[in-house]
Protein backbone atom coordinates (compact mmCIF):
# COMPACT_ATOMS: atom_id res chain seq x y z
CA UNK A 1 0.00 0.00 0.00
CA UNK A 2 2.80 2.39 0.90
CA UNK A 3 4.62 1.51 -2.32
CA UNK A 4 1.44 2.16 -4.35
CA UNK A 5 0.94 5.58 -2.78
CA UNK A 6 4.58 6.43 -3.36
CA UNK A 7 4.26 5.39 -7.00
CA UNK A 8 1.18 7.61 -7.49
CA UNK A 9 2.95 10.55 -5.92
CA UNK A 10 6.02 9.95 -8.11
CA UNK A 11 3.76 9.76 -11.19
CA UNK A 12 2.10 13.10 -10.50
CA UNK A 13 5.36 14.79 -9.61
CA UNK A 14 7.12 13.31 -12.62
CA UNK A 15 4.46 14.45 -15.07
CA UNK A 16 4.01 17.84 -13.46
CA UNK A 17 0.30 17.19 -12.99
CA UNK A 18 -1.65 18.46 -10.03
CA UNK A 19 -3.29 15.50 -8.23
CA UNK A 20 -6.28 17.65 -7.25
CA UNK A 21 -6.86 18.94 -10.78
CA UNK A 22 -6.31 15.53 -12.37
CA UNK A 23 -9.05 13.94 -10.31
CA UNK A 24 -11.60 16.59 -11.20
CA UNK A 25 -14.39 15.46 -13.48
CA UNK A 26 -15.08 16.94 -16.87
CA UNK A 27 -18.37 18.72 -16.23
CA UNK A 28 -19.14 19.06 -19.92
CA UNK A 29 -18.65 15.33 -20.43
CA UNK A 30 -20.86 14.67 -17.41
CA UNK A 31 -23.53 16.90 -18.94
CA UNK A 32 -23.45 14.91 -22.20
CA UNK A 33 -23.78 11.66 -20.25
CA UNK A 34 -26.74 13.04 -18.33
CA UNK A 35 -28.41 13.99 -21.62
CA UNK A 36 -27.97 10.44 -22.90
CA UNK A 37 -29.85 9.13 -19.86
CA UNK A 38 -32.92 11.14 -20.86
CA UNK A 39 -34.77 9.73 -23.87
CA UNK A 40 -35.95 13.06 -25.26
CA UNK A 41 -32.59 14.76 -24.80
CA UNK A 42 -30.71 11.84 -26.31
CA UNK A 43 -33.04 11.61 -29.30
CA UNK A 44 -32.94 15.31 -30.23
CA UNK A 45 -29.20 15.61 -29.54
CA UNK A 46 -28.47 12.62 -31.76
CA UNK A 47 -30.67 14.17 -34.43
CA UNK A 48 -28.85 17.49 -34.63
CA UNK A 49 -25.44 15.83 -34.40
CA UNK A 50 -26.31 13.60 -37.35
CA UNK A 51 -27.72 16.45 -39.44
CA UNK A 52 -24.96 18.96 -38.67
CA UNK A 53 -22.21 16.42 -39.37
CA UNK A 54 -23.69 15.26 -42.69
CA UNK A 55 -21.51 16.50 -45.55
CA UNK A 56 -23.42 17.53 -48.67
CA UNK A 57 -20.52 17.76 -51.11
CA UNK A 58 -16.78 18.38 -51.09
CA UNK A 59 -17.49 22.10 -51.34
CA UNK A 60 -20.49 22.18 -48.99
CA UNK A 61 -19.72 20.84 -45.55
CA UNK A 62 -23.34 20.55 -44.41
CA UNK A 63 -26.87 21.82 -44.80
CA UNK A 64 -26.77 24.79 -42.41
CA UNK A 65 -30.49 25.49 -42.67
CA UNK A 66 -31.40 21.96 -41.54
CA UNK A 67 -28.68 22.05 -38.90
CA UNK A 68 -30.09 25.27 -37.43
CA UNK A 69 -33.59 23.84 -37.42
CA UNK A 70 -32.43 20.72 -35.56
CA UNK A 71 -30.59 22.88 -33.02
CA UNK A 72 -33.67 25.03 -32.42
CA UNK A 73 -35.74 21.91 -31.82
CA UNK A 74 -33.18 20.65 -29.32
CA UNK A 75 -33.00 23.84 -27.27
CA UNK A 76 -36.73 24.52 -27.48
CA UNK A 77 -37.95 21.03 -26.58
CA UNK A 78 -35.35 19.75 -24.12
CA UNK A 79 -35.55 21.03 -20.54
CA UNK A 80 -32.91 23.58 -19.58
CA UNK A 81 -31.61 21.30 -16.82
CA UNK A 82 -29.93 19.34 -19.63
CA UNK A 83 -29.23 21.99 -22.28
CA UNK A 84 -27.80 24.57 -19.86
CA UNK A 85 -25.43 22.02 -18.37
CA UNK A 86 -24.03 21.33 -21.82
CA UNK A 87 -23.81 24.98 -22.87
CA UNK A 88 -22.56 26.56 -19.65
CA UNK A 89 -20.54 23.82 -17.94
CA UNK A 90 -17.51 25.03 -16.01
CA UNK A 91 -14.08 23.87 -17.16
CA UNK A 92 -10.63 23.56 -15.63
CA UNK A 93 -8.73 22.49 -18.73
CA UNK A 94 -8.69 23.05 -22.47
CA UNK A 95 -10.12 19.64 -23.36
CA UNK A 96 -13.26 20.39 -21.37
CA UNK A 97 -13.53 23.89 -22.84
CA UNK A 98 -13.20 22.52 -26.37
CA UNK A 99 -16.02 20.04 -25.71
CA UNK A 100 -18.14 22.96 -24.50
CA UNK A 101 -17.33 24.91 -27.67
CA UNK A 102 -18.23 21.91 -29.83
CA UNK A 103 -21.67 21.51 -28.23
CA UNK A 104 -23.48 23.19 -31.14
CA UNK A 105 -21.29 21.64 -33.86
CA UNK A 106 -19.81 25.03 -34.78
CA UNK A 107 -18.18 23.82 -38.00
CA UNK A 108 -21.66 23.70 -39.54
CA UNK A 109 -23.89 25.88 -37.36
CA UNK A 110 -21.47 28.69 -36.56
CA UNK A 111 -18.34 29.04 -38.67
CA UNK A 112 -18.12 30.03 -42.32
CA UNK A 113 -15.40 30.66 -44.88
CA UNK A 114 -15.40 34.37 -44.13
CA UNK A 115 -16.79 36.49 -41.31
CA UNK A 116 -19.57 38.81 -42.46
CA UNK A 117 -19.97 42.30 -41.07
CA UNK A 118 -21.88 42.23 -37.77
CA UNK A 119 -24.34 44.93 -38.84
CA UNK A 120 -25.07 43.03 -42.05
CA UNK A 121 -25.63 39.88 -40.01
CA UNK A 122 -27.95 41.81 -37.70
CA UNK A 123 -29.90 43.09 -40.71
CA UNK A 124 -30.36 39.54 -41.99
CA UNK A 125 -31.56 38.47 -38.55
CA UNK A 126 -34.09 41.28 -38.41
CA UNK A 127 -35.72 40.13 -41.63
CA UNK A 128 -36.84 36.97 -39.81
CA UNK A 129 -39.50 37.73 -37.21
CA UNK A 130 -38.41 34.95 -34.87
CA UNK A 131 -34.71 35.80 -35.06
CA UNK A 132 -35.57 39.47 -34.55
CA UNK A 133 -37.62 38.61 -31.47
CA UNK A 134 -34.88 36.41 -29.99
CA UNK A 135 -32.26 39.12 -30.54
CA UNK A 136 -34.49 41.70 -28.87
CA UNK A 137 -34.93 39.35 -25.89
CA UNK A 138 -31.17 38.99 -25.61
CA UNK A 139 -30.61 42.75 -25.55
CA UNK A 140 -33.38 43.20 -22.98
CA UNK A 141 -32.34 40.40 -20.61
CA UNK A 142 -28.55 40.51 -20.97
CA UNK A 143 -27.84 44.21 -21.23
CA UNK A 144 -25.20 45.31 -18.76
CA UNK A 145 -26.74 46.99 -15.73
CA UNK A 146 -24.37 48.73 -13.34
CA UNK A 147 -27.09 49.32 -10.78
CA UNK A 148 -27.38 45.65 -9.80
CA UNK A 149 -25.08 43.27 -7.96
CA UNK A 150 -24.80 40.81 -10.83
CA UNK A 151 -24.66 43.38 -13.68
CA UNK A 152 -27.87 41.81 -15.04
CA UNK A 153 -31.28 43.50 -15.22
CA UNK A 154 -33.13 42.75 -11.97
CA UNK A 155 -30.24 40.37 -11.06
CA UNK A 156 -31.92 37.73 -13.24
CA UNK A 157 -29.28 35.30 -14.48
CA UNK A 158 -31.81 32.79 -15.79
CA UNK A 159 -33.46 35.26 -18.16
CA UNK A 160 -30.10 36.11 -19.72
CA UNK A 161 -29.07 32.48 -20.14
CA UNK A 162 -32.43 31.63 -21.68
CA UNK A 163 -32.16 34.52 -24.15
CA UNK A 164 -28.65 33.45 -25.12
CA UNK A 165 -29.72 29.84 -25.72
CA UNK A 166 -32.75 31.10 -27.66
CA UNK A 167 -30.55 32.61 -30.37
CA UNK A 168 -28.83 29.32 -31.20
CA UNK A 169 -30.09 27.97 -34.51
CA UNK A 170 -30.35 31.33 -36.29
CA UNK A 171 -27.99 33.41 -38.41
CA UNK A 172 -27.05 35.26 -35.22
CA UNK A 173 -25.99 32.03 -33.48
CA UNK A 174 -23.40 32.84 -30.78
CA UNK A 175 -20.66 30.54 -29.51
CA UNK A 176 -17.41 30.49 -27.55
CA UNK A 177 -14.65 32.07 -29.60
CA UNK A 178 -11.91 29.72 -28.35
CA UNK A 179 -11.13 26.82 -26.01
CA UNK A 180 -9.88 28.87 -23.09
CA UNK A 181 -11.07 27.32 -19.82
CA UNK A 182 -10.67 30.56 -17.86
CA UNK A 183 -11.61 33.45 -20.14
CA UNK A 184 -15.24 33.20 -21.26
CA UNK A 185 -15.77 35.13 -24.50
CA UNK A 186 -18.75 34.50 -26.77
CA UNK A 187 -19.65 36.13 -30.06
CA UNK A 188 -21.63 35.67 -33.25
CA UNK A 189 -19.53 34.72 -36.27
CA UNK A 190 -18.89 38.26 -37.52
CA UNK A 191 -16.50 41.21 -37.39
CA UNK A 192 -16.64 44.96 -37.84
CA UNK A 193 -14.36 45.15 -40.84
CA UNK A 194 -15.81 47.24 -43.61
CA UNK A 195 -18.25 49.10 -41.36
CA UNK A 196 -17.26 52.52 -42.68
CA UNK A 197 -18.84 55.33 -40.71
CA UNK A 198 -20.95 52.74 -38.83
CA UNK A 199 -17.91 51.20 -37.16
CA UNK A 200 -18.71 52.65 -33.74
CA UNK A 201 -22.22 51.21 -33.81
CA UNK A 202 -20.85 47.88 -35.01
CA UNK A 203 -18.28 47.71 -32.22
CA UNK A 204 -20.94 48.55 -29.67
CA UNK A 205 -23.17 45.77 -30.99
CA UNK A 206 -20.31 43.25 -30.92
CA UNK A 207 -19.34 44.22 -27.36
CA UNK A 208 -22.83 43.24 -26.24
CA UNK A 209 -21.52 39.70 -26.70
CA UNK A 210 -17.76 39.80 -26.27
CA UNK A 211 -17.55 42.19 -23.30
CA UNK A 212 -20.89 41.70 -21.61
CA UNK A 213 -20.46 41.43 -17.80
CA UNK A 214 -24.04 40.23 -17.31
CA UNK A 215 -23.67 37.34 -19.75
CA UNK A 216 -20.20 36.44 -18.52
CA UNK A 217 -21.28 36.46 -14.86
CA UNK A 218 -24.39 34.43 -15.66
CA UNK A 219 -22.39 31.74 -17.45
CA UNK A 220 -19.77 31.58 -14.70
CA UNK A 221 -22.38 31.51 -11.95
CA UNK A 222 -24.26 28.65 -13.59
CA UNK A 223 -21.07 26.65 -14.11
CA UNK A 224 -20.02 27.20 -10.51
CA UNK A 225 -23.48 26.48 -9.15
CA UNK A 226 -23.75 29.89 -7.52
CA UNK A 227 -26.68 31.17 -9.57
CA UNK A 228 -29.16 29.45 -7.25
CA UNK A 229 -28.52 32.11 -4.61
CA UNK A 230 -29.47 34.95 -6.92
CA UNK A 231 -33.15 35.75 -7.12
CA UNK A 232 -34.69 38.42 -9.32
CA UNK A 233 -35.58 41.62 -7.53
CA UNK A 234 -38.51 42.31 -9.82
CA UNK A 235 -40.62 39.38 -8.73
CA UNK A 236 -44.02 39.00 -10.32
CA UNK A 237 -45.53 38.41 -6.89
CA UNK A 238 -47.12 41.46 -5.35
CA UNK A 239 -48.35 41.73 -1.81
CA UNK A 240 -52.12 41.84 -1.69
CA UNK A 241 -53.47 44.96 -0.08
CA UNK A 242 -56.12 44.51 2.54
CA UNK A 243 -59.56 45.56 1.32
CA UNK A 244 -60.94 48.81 2.62
CA UNK A 245 -63.45 48.32 5.44
CA UNK A 246 -65.77 51.25 5.99
CA UNK A 247 -67.08 50.12 9.36
CA UNK A 248 -66.11 47.25 11.58
CA UNK A 249 -69.15 45.02 11.87
CA UNK A 250 -70.17 43.81 15.28
CA UNK A 251 -70.37 40.17 16.23
CA UNK A 252 -73.64 38.43 17.08
CA UNK A 253 -74.60 38.59 20.75
CA UNK A 254 -74.10 34.87 21.23
CA UNK A 255 -70.57 34.93 19.80
CA UNK A 256 -67.54 36.53 21.41
CA UNK A 257 -64.13 37.35 19.92
CA UNK A 258 -62.51 34.23 21.24
CA UNK A 259 -65.03 31.97 19.55
CA UNK A 260 -63.82 30.40 16.33
CA UNK A 261 -65.63 31.40 13.17
CA UNK A 262 -64.96 28.04 11.58
CA UNK A 263 -61.97 26.47 9.91
CA UNK A 264 -63.27 27.11 6.39
CA UNK A 265 -63.56 30.83 7.02
CA UNK A 266 -60.05 31.10 8.45
CA UNK A 267 -58.64 29.13 5.54
CA UNK A 268 -60.38 31.38 3.06
CA UNK A 269 -58.98 34.43 4.74
CA UNK A 270 -55.48 33.01 4.70
CA UNK A 271 -55.66 31.98 1.06
CA UNK A 272 -56.84 35.41 -0.03
CA UNK A 273 -53.96 37.15 1.71
CA UNK A 274 -51.15 34.73 0.87
CA UNK A 275 -52.12 33.74 -2.66
CA UNK A 276 -53.05 37.22 -3.80
CA UNK A 277 -56.56 36.34 -4.97
CA UNK A 278 -58.75 39.16 -6.14
CA UNK A 279 -61.11 40.33 -3.45
CA UNK A 280 -64.82 39.86 -4.02
CA UNK A 281 -67.97 40.48 -2.03
CA UNK A 282 -68.85 36.88 -1.22
CA UNK A 283 -70.37 36.01 2.14
CA UNK A 284 -67.48 33.77 3.07
CA UNK A 285 -64.94 36.49 2.38
CA UNK A 286 -66.85 39.10 4.38
CA UNK A 287 -66.87 36.74 7.37
CA UNK A 288 -63.13 36.57 7.07
CA UNK A 289 -62.86 40.35 7.24
CA UNK A 290 -65.25 40.36 10.20
CA UNK A 291 -62.88 38.12 12.09
CA UNK A 292 -59.95 40.35 11.23
CA UNK A 293 -61.66 43.43 12.67
CA UNK A 294 -63.13 42.06 15.89
CA UNK A 295 -60.23 43.31 17.98
CA UNK A 296 -61.22 46.94 17.34
CA UNK A 297 -64.17 48.39 19.26
CA UNK A 298 -66.46 50.10 16.73
CA UNK A 299 -66.63 53.87 17.16
CA UNK A 300 -63.46 54.13 19.24
CA UNK A 301 -59.69 53.90 18.97
CA UNK A 302 -59.36 51.28 21.68
CA UNK A 303 -57.99 47.90 20.78
CA UNK A 304 -58.83 44.79 22.75
CA UNK A 305 -55.86 42.45 22.90
CA UNK A 306 -56.70 38.77 22.44
CA UNK A 307 -57.28 36.83 25.67
CA UNK A 308 -56.92 40.01 27.78
CA UNK A 309 -60.41 39.81 29.26
CA UNK A 310 -64.06 39.75 28.25
CA UNK A 311 -64.33 40.61 24.63
CA UNK A 312 -67.77 42.28 24.76
CA UNK A 313 -68.94 44.74 27.42
CA UNK A 314 -72.40 43.74 28.81
CA UNK A 315 -74.79 46.06 30.78
CA UNK A 316 -74.48 45.66 34.56
CA UNK A 317 -77.45 44.50 36.71
CA UNK A 318 -77.64 47.84 38.59
CA UNK A 319 -77.86 49.83 35.38
CA UNK A 320 -80.69 47.58 34.22
CA UNK A 321 -82.66 48.01 37.48
CA UNK A 322 -82.32 51.81 37.43
CA UNK A 323 -83.54 51.96 33.85
CA UNK A 324 -86.60 49.85 34.73
CA UNK A 325 -87.43 52.08 37.75
CA UNK A 326 -87.29 55.25 35.63
CA UNK A 327 -89.72 53.74 33.17
CA UNK A 328 -92.18 52.85 35.96
CA UNK A 329 -92.01 56.35 37.46
CA UNK A 330 -92.62 57.91 34.09
CA UNK A 331 -95.81 55.94 33.79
Amino acid sequence: MILANAFCLFFFLGTGADPVVSTRSNHCLDAAKACNLNDNCKKLRSSYISICNREISPTERCNRRKCHKALRQFFDRVPSEYTYRMLFCSCQDQACAERRRQTILPRCSYEDKEKPNCLDLRSVCRTDHLCRSRLADFHANCRASYQTVTSCPADNYQACLGSYAGMIGFDMTPNYVDSSPTGIVVSPWCSCRGSGNMEEECEKFLRDFTENPCLRNAIQAFGNGTDVNVSPKGSSFQATQSPRVEKAPSLPDDLNDSTSLGTSVITTCTSVQEQGLKANSSKELSMCFTELTTNIIPGSNKVIRPNSGPSRARPSAAFTAISLLMVILAL
